[in-house]
């Protein structure tokens, strides 16, 4: 009998040991979870960041070439081919055609004639805006996207 009593004993102090045990299983399960949720979000908000910078590069670039666009057009009509130069235009909007890329683009042009000495300079400046979304409505609203481009051209008329 002493022998089965012995047996029983170190059953009774297994037991307990184990009961213990199998809940570690379960929490380091719980801890790589959270620690992998945690990593799924942080890329999750890397890439929204990045397709947002690469948005915002893609408007930039169309309102810089929109601006370039309507200094060019203002260029042209103070220089035409025949070789008059032309009349400044004080203030004047140009509206790029939408059909190659410049989408919600708007610019305004303003055109100052400076004659110092006889030869008259030229100062235009154009100023696009690209924007995207609800602009129009509420400013507090976060579903618009604006960006400005401010482009500054000199030319002289002898």
């Amino acid at each position: 009998m002493p022998l089965n009593h012995q047996l029983s004993s170190k059953n009774q102090r297994r037991v307990p040991r184990l009961r213990y045990q199998q809940g570690s299983a379960l929490a380091i399960a719980v801890f790589v979870l959270i620690v992998m949720f945690l990593l799924a979000g942080t890329l999750i908000k890397m890439l929204e960041d990045g397709d947002e910078s690469v948005n915002v590069e893609v408007w930039g670039a169309r309102a810089l070439f929109s601006a370039n666009s309507a200094a060019d057009a203002e260029l042209a009509k103070l220089f035409p081919l025949s070789g008059a130069v032309g009349v400044c235009s004080a203030n004047s909007t140009w509206t790029p055609p939408s059909s190659v890329g410049f989408h919600g683009c708007t610019v305004a042009v303003t055109c100052n004639a400076i004659a110092v000495d006889g030869i008259t300079q030229f100062q235009i400046t154009s100023n696009a805006v690209c924007e995207t979304g609800d602009c129009a409505g509420n400013a507090a609203t976060t579903n618009c996207l604006r960006v400005n481009r401010q482009v500054e051209v000199e030319a002289r008329g002898d």
